[in-house]
């Protein structure tokens, strides 16, 4: 996704973290728990340029922002640590996993959405250069497939069989997912059961973190876009 798109988490009154209620206690056995945090600001994220599998660094602001998180998370018992094996993802993973005492494991099936021929470019070139593919996208956000590159249901394609297998791989255990603005949002659509039309409602913010609960492969979300504060 572009790379300032959740900057928007001064505005979003999701973006210091929702919680639901506590699960009823016959619920709080025999789950498998995913921490879903995405990775820290980046070089280019004043720009509001699309990035996709292009490899750009985060900055400092994006350094502290995922030093705040692995603080959060040593307060949690993790058992795996996996990240995209895009550098943004995989120095963010290094960060925390130094903090918590995990290795990464970086897997390229948690790649951001693949943006085809605008990568590299911010969103006002891509509006000058390709209006009418811009305008289409904007109305199938969905399954709109940007030349060269993945529309949002490829994605999911992609990152939800993978994730389903890396959960089955540690039944009962607790693994912690770096990844990417575009992933997370597939992620919790499917599992909040919504559309990928409604993708764009779902903020995550730089060095956020979501928590899911999977009670036989039945998700429940426990915890959205979460910016840990000093």
């Amino acid at each position: 996704m572009a790379s300032q798109s959740s900057n928007s988490q001064q505005s979003n009154p999701l973006s210091h973290g929702f919680t639901l209620d506590r699960m009823p206690a016959h619920m709080s056995t025999g789950r498998t728990r995913l921490y879903l945090a995405r990775h820290g600001e980046l070089v280019t994220s004043h720009e509001w340029r699309y990035v996709g599998h292009m490899d750009v660094d985060i900055n400092e602001k994006g350094r502290a922002q995922i030093s705040r998180l692995a603080r959060r998370l040593s307060m949690e018992k993790i058992d795996a640590l996996v990240s995209s094996d895009l550098m943004r993802t995989v120095e963010s993973a290094w960060i925390i996993g130094k903090t918590i005492g995990l290795e990464p494991a970086a897997d390229a099936a948690f790649r951001e959405i693949h943006l085809g021929r605008w990568e590299g470019l911010t969103r006002d070139e891509i509006i000058e250069r390709y209006p009418q593919e811009f305008d289409l996208r904007s109305l199938d956000i969905a399954n709109y497939r940007i030349q060269g590159g993945e529309s949002f249901a490829d994605l999911s394609d992609r990152v939800i069989p993978r994730l389903t297998a890396c959960l089955e791989q540690s039944p009962g255990g607790n693994l912690l997912l770096v990844a990417h603005g575009g992933v997370n949002r597939v992620i919790l659509c499917h599992a909040l059961g919504l559309d990928l039309k409604m993708i764009s409602r779902i903020d995550q913010a730089y060095g956020c973190l979501n928590i899911i609960d999977f009670f036989e492969g039945a998700p429940v979300v426990r915890l959205m876009n979460e910016t840990p504060f000093e």
